[in-house]
């Protein structure tokens, strides 16, 4: 009788349930992120540097802008409020993005 191949096939269920487990995680987090954005007054894709000053208030940092090199890479300046980044684009919002406990975003400073 051959044992092999009920082992090799319980090997390969635990590599398959191991992977797909950190992604399901992952997913869940992210539709987490997603909904406590939704919930809160963020600044919009568009508004000018201007707006996003007048309606939030003045950020607690303006981090050093980065590319401008050329029209294919459009300087970018980020500013800093508690619980979040704001990225422009020249001057208009691109995204907002909260700050996380996993720490993707906490120390944006050390992403040069």
């Amino acid at each position: 009788m051959n044992t092999f191949k009920p082992v090799f096939t319980a090997i390969a269920l635990a590599i398959v349930s191991a992977s797909v487990a950190p992604s399901v995680h992952a997913d869940s987090l992210l539709m987490q992120r997603v909904q406590q954005e939704k919930g809160m007054s963020l600044p919009k894709k568009g508004m000018s540097m201007a707006q996003v000053e007048r309606q939030f208030g003045a950020p607690t940092s303006k981090l050093d802008s980065r590319g401008g090199g050329s029209a294919k890479q459009p300087v970018i300046n980020r500013w800093m409020y508690p619980g979040y980044i704001v990225y422009f684009e020249r001057s208009h919002v691109v995204h907002t993005v909260l700050n996380t406990p996993a720490g993707n975003n906490t120390n944006p400073q050390a992403a040069k």
